[in-house]
């Protein structure tokens, strides 16, 4: 009896020892992370701008605020710009100060500010747009940022997409000739992160004949993946 319990002790070792390497030789696996990325230009340029008025009243300021913003929609929708695409980001109204040497202050007035985001789709107009918008409201208006960017990436994601997959896949067919395997079925692939576009350091700049141009320059479309093969 003791034999016999002995002998299936020993079994119930064996099989506990030997299934976690069945286990182990069968779920052999390469797992590679890659990047594709596109080259592509910008095809539209987000505009910063802002109205800034000084009155002698709160009321006053707003009011020749209010007056030179809407000349700055005028020029916009003018210019082909949609008004969906003009957003206020802040209006604001405040005491204006004169400082002296001596540490004293005192009011001067009152500052009003409206400040926009517009999108312009046709990133080719953007200058004109540019040049529009000063024209409507002159030193009332500034001009706080141009910033091409890609409106709709989907084309170019596909296609960073495709790259990351490929890249990957001939990393893992090279790791599988190294350690003597083929490379098996796809057990999972992760996209790590949208598609994400990288943006360079842009501005505008005057041509020859006065107008203003915003160069468009290039921007990455980076797709990110992690995927998985089992090793035969």
């Amino acid at each position: 009896m003791n034999k016999i319990m002995k002998l299936s002790a020993i079994f119930i070792a064996f099989a506990l020892v030997a299934t976690p390497s069945a286990a182990v030789a069968a779920t052999r696996h390469v797992t590679i992370s890659s990047e594709g990325t596109v080259k592509i230009t910008p095809d539209a340029v987000r505009l910063n701008a802002a109205v800034s008025l000084l009155g002698t009243t709160s009321a006053e300021a707003l009011k020749s605020a209010n007056a030179t913003s809407a000349s700055l929609r005028t020029a916009l929708t003018t210019s082909g710009v949609d008004k969906k695409d003009i957003a206020t980001q802040s209006i604001s109204v405040y005491p204006d100060y004169k400082y002296s040497a001596d540490g004293t202050s005192s009011i001067i007035g009152y500052r009003a500010t409206q400040s926009f985001v517009v999108t312009i789709r046709k990133a080719s107009s953007a200058g004109a747009v540019v040049d529009s918008v000063i024209a409507s409201g002159g030193d009332n208006v500034q001009i706080q940022g141009v910033t091409p960017f890609i409106l709709d990436a989907t084309k170019a994601a596909v296609t960073a997409r495709s790259a990351a997959v490929k890249s990957a896949k001939a990393k893992a067919t090279s790791y599988a000739s190294l350690l003597g395997a083929r490379l098996g079925k796809v057990i999972y692939l992760v996209e790590n992160s949208s598609p994400a576009t990288y943006l360079p350091s842009l501005g505008t700049a005057k041509a020859d004949s006065g107008a203003t141009e915003v160069d468009l320059g290039q921007q990455d479309v980076t797709v990110s993946v992690t995927v998985r093969w089992s090793l035969n």
